[in-house]
């Protein structure tokens, strides 16, 4: 056995080794925390290559079969930071579902209490998701027995090290029993993370007690550090290699396995060496560490971008909430502007971290201040569309209670008014409009159909009777008076009475009328008698004709409207004529002008008697 080193090497070797921990900084610090961090958890390598996707942009579906393929394809330990972030957008996304889907029921005049909602994608999604729970779970309840035996083990690997060097056994044969030693913790599994630090250090503490130890044999030294060596360059070749590579990410995950490598499974190298390859390495993982630090930059840059874009679309709804809005479109629109925006906001992408919950607070409260306003309107609108619903279910009473009726010119005007106020009245409930406007349409056709009907059978007798009054005509042209005076004024008034009961003519044939009155005016002419008696006979036939045809004595009143008019037009002439003789005081009587001027007077006053007469035999049709 080769001559051991002095005291004094040893104590400079652990010096060394002290010195190379103390130059850590906070990068090689962070990596070997995260390191700690994770030993518990074998899938941590697995979990950190599985791509995140932008979850926010994708649709309830979608996510669904995003869940189902993370559990089949990907370790489970692996996908719980996927399966939260899917399982927050699912959940917040079908929120607003449910919220838009009760929003419908209400406006359609449901009770609040009754709604409920459930779909085929929710039964989908909750399945996978109770798939991971249950998968999850078991991996927990196994991993927790597993870390208690690997602590276990790892303990016993401990103790045998610590009797390593009380064996009284060829060196050789210890130091191969050192290496299997070591190959078995590599082997064991992770352990609790609260017992890591300790483990790992006791652990570490009696590997340099054996180094110790084995100065005794330099060789055998000399090899584990030649060994180690030649490892470490390797880790150190693969680190600057990574500091080339352009995913920054993928090059930083490798970073820690090698870090961990270089920490947990290899050993120290000869002195002249240890420097030289821990600057290498540090170097190297600067180099990384920056790259990566630059990276997080450009990510927040994206990030606070993002941000802005997003509460940019926050005041966009809290601007169309400060709107007023009094009508169903006006409300359509702005619906159709907020749900642009909500669609806007879930595409906008990822916000720093440290404000991702504070802005899906405040967009939330915008959204719900915005409904809370759409809800009241329709809640408001919908009382409204009630009281209408009551008033044309009254009008449907109206036209149901007289379609039957035979009185038809009460009647007809009044199904007239019924159908104009319908016209009039707002919407009411979705749910019961056709029924009711079928309901009030049945009433008022089968009212007018029947008047129709009516109508048609009428114009057959109008067509009739006006056949018989120009047959009537033609015999009245031969007509002769022959009689007395008294005689041929009763023979007149025989002619206008048959006229009269032959009935009424279609409209446009009225003319008729004109014709008949033009035939009676000559026979009247034939007459030796006073014009105003002639005129007041015509007078009383024409009241006689209208009274027959006009039961709302509408153009009675246009007839007593005209008479009045004319009334006040020929007593407005009488003056004017008498205060023009005030011009001809100094005149005499005979003048021509004045004589002209009491002759107009006298007629006036003639024709004002006429009229006024009129005027007392219209009174007397009321």
């Amino acid at each position: 056995m080769e001559k051991p080193d002095t005291n004094e090497n040893v104590e400079a070797e652990k010096k060394d080794e002290t010195s190379e921990a103390k130059e850590n900084d906070e990068v090689i610090n962070e990596i070997e925390e995260s390191n700690a961090e994770d030993a518990e958890d074998e899938g941590n390598k697995e979990r950190h290559t599985i791509e995140v996707k932008e979850y926010d942009g994708m649709s309830l579906e979608a996510l669904a079969i995003e869940l189902e393929k993370l559990i089949k394809n990907e370790k489970v330990q692996a996908i719980k930071s996927h399966v939260d972030k899917i399982n927050n957008v699912f959940k917040s996304k079908f929120q607003a579902l449910i919220d838009e889907k009760k929003e419908e029921f209400l406006n359609d005049g449901g009770n609040e209490i009754d709604f409920y909602y459930s779909s085929p994608i929710q039964k989908r999604y909750k399945e996978a998701y109770r798939g991971y729970r249950k998968k999850l779970n078991e991996h927990y309840q196994s991993l927790e027995k597993n870390l208690k035996q690997n602590l276990v083990d790892k303990l016993a690997i401990i103790e045998e090290l610590k009797g390593l060097i009380n064996l009284e056994e060829n060196i050789n044969t210890t130091y191969k029993h050192f290496k299997e030693l070591q190959e078995r913790w590599r082997a064991t599994g992770p352990i609790p993370r609260d017992k890591y630090n300790n483990a790992w250090n006791s652990y570490h503490h009696h590997v340099e007690i054996f180094y110790d130890f084995l100065h005794l044999n330099r060789d055998l030294r000399d090899l584990d550090f030649k060994h180690n060596l030649e490892k470490k360059l390797m880790i150190i070749n693969r680190a600057e290699e990574l500091a080339q590579d352009d995913n920054v990410m993928r090059a930083f995950r490798e970073l820690q396995e090698l870090h961990k490598m270089w920490k947990e499974e290899l050993g120290p190298v000869a002195r002249e060496h240890r420097e030289e390859i821990w600057e290498r390495f540090k170097a190297a993982t600067k180099i990384i560490n920056d790259k990566r630090q630059v990276y997080y930059q450009e990510i927040d840059k994206v990030y606070e971008k993002n941000l802005e874009t997003k509460l940019e679309i926050i005041a966009g709804i809290d601007a169309i909430n400060t709107q007023e809005s009094k009508s169903h479109s006006a409300w359509q629109k702005k619906i159709k502007e907020v749900e642009e925006l909500r669609n806007a906001f879930f595409n906008a992408g990822k916000v720093p971290i440290k404000v991702n919950e504070s802005t899906w607070a405040k967009f939330k409260e915008s959204v719900r201040h915005f409904n809370r306003q759409k809800n009241a309107f329709y809640k408001g609108l919908k009382k409204e569309q009630y009281k209408n619903l009551q008033l044309k279910l009254d009008l449907i009473k109206i036209a149901e209670d007289n379609k039957d009726s035979e009185d038809f010119e009460t009647i007809t005007p009044l199904m007239k008014k019924i159908q104009s106020d319908w016209k009039k009245i707002g919407h009411v409930p979705r749910k019961d409009s056709d029924k009711i406007w079928k309901q009030f349409k049945a009433a008022c056709n089968y009212y007018f159909d029947k008047l129709h009907t009516k109508r048609n059978a009428a114009s057959q007798e109008n067509i009739d009777a006006f056949n018989k009054k120009n047959e009537f005509l033609n015999t009245l042209k031969d007509l002769e008076l022959s009689g007395s005076k008294d005689e041929n004024l009763a023979a007149i008034k025989e002619q206008i009475a048959k006229w009269r009961n032959i009935g009424k003519v279609p409209n446009d044939k009225r003319y008729i009328e004109g014709k008949f009155q033009k035939a009676i005016d000559g026979l009247f002419a034939s007459l030796e008698m006073d014009k105003n008696e002639v005129e007041m006979i015509k007078f009383e036939n024409k009241l006689d004709n209208i009274n027959e045809s006009d039961v709302d004595h509408r153009n009675l009143d246009n007839e007593h409207s005209f008479i009045r008019k004319k009334i006040d037009e020929v007593k407005s002439q009488i003056n004017q004529l008498e205060n023009n003789l005030q011009f001809f005081t100094n005149v005499n009587d005979d003048n021509p002008l004045v004589k002209e001027v009491h002759q107009n007077i006298k007629t006036h006053k003639e024709a004002l008697k006429l009229w006024e007469t009129k005027l007392k035999k219209i009174k007397g049709f009321y």
